[in-house]
């Protein structure tokens, strides 16, 4: 089922740079939430650490509180790899296991979590194919490489191998910066139909795209050259591009700076 994060005046660091200060968010349960803001001002560095990704960089911790349906992912004894399996990512470029077919690029993470019945691995390398609208296009060549698909259609691959573990939430950097318009239309779509079972998180640089597929929009900004990066204010997606309470917000949506 997916679930609602919150967070807690969330300070993030890289080493001794503290490259975020003070985010408090509330993103809510089965939504699209998306964050934008010119480059450097902690966008994609608060999208990895609802996973704890941003501790696989060294030096890179996190200050304060996230929360997953009141369940503290960094509390003492919480295991980062189960958060991952909770919280799914996809990355900005298509990234399938080069080496791999199809069908063992969706199965992957299920195989890591010991799953052997080959009749499960055949259905849920289904679902999630079909869940990511691309069963009809690759039924026929599962066991042909997944490198081989178009870019597109990699980044689909990849949705269909972070939902077939079934996480709660899914958070997106980019994913369709390195798409094709037509491909991008397609991701695009599927954020809209998945929605009602993932809480998504989507990074995002274009405008267009975060007014036509998030409810909520988060802004961030940078306060100062060298300063952290911090959020300026978060609202429904059609208010923050049609009445946004802070002026800095209305002059990076209209294109005065960023």
């Amino acid at each position: 089922m997916a679930q609602r994060i919150d967070v807690k005046d969330v300070n993030i660091y890289y080493g001794s740079f503290k490259a975020v200060e003070g985010v408090s968010m509330t993103i809510e349960s089965r939504s699209v939430t998306a964050f934008i803001g010119p480059s450097g001002c902690g966008k994609s560095t608060v999208l990895r650490s609802l996973n704890r990704m941003h501790e696989v960089i060294p030096g890179g911790r996190v200050e304060g509180t996230i929360e997953l349906n009141g369940q503290d992912l960094y509390a003492a004894g919480t295991d980062p790899v189960a958060v991952r399996r909770t919280v799914g990512m996809v990355f900005q470029r298509p990234n399938p296991f080069p080496t791999m077919s199809i069908f063992d690029n969706v199965a992957a993470g299920l195989r890591l979590n010991g799953e052997r019945s080959k009749k499960r691995l055949t259905e849920v390398v289904e679902r999630s194919l079909r869940g990511a609208n691309l069963w009809d296009e690759v039924k026929d060549r599962l066991d042909k490489p997944g490198a081989g698909l178009s870019g597109g259609q990699q980044q689909r691959l990849c949705i269909a191998r972070a939902i077939a573990v079934e996480p709660q939430v899914l958070l997106m950097d980019e994913p369709c910066s390195a798409l094709d318009p037509i491909s991008t239309l397609a991701i695009e779509d599927l954020i809209s139909e998945i929605k009602q079972n993932y809480t998504i998180v989507i990074v995002t640089h274009n405008m267009q795209q975060a007014a036509r597929v998030s409810d909520r929009t988060a802004f961030f900004n940078l306060q100062a050259t060298g300063r952290p990066g911090h959020l300026i204010e978060m609202d429904e997606t059609t208010k923050i591009f049609s009445n946004p309470t802070e002026k800095a917000t209305e002059d990076y949506i209209s294109g005065r700076f960023g």
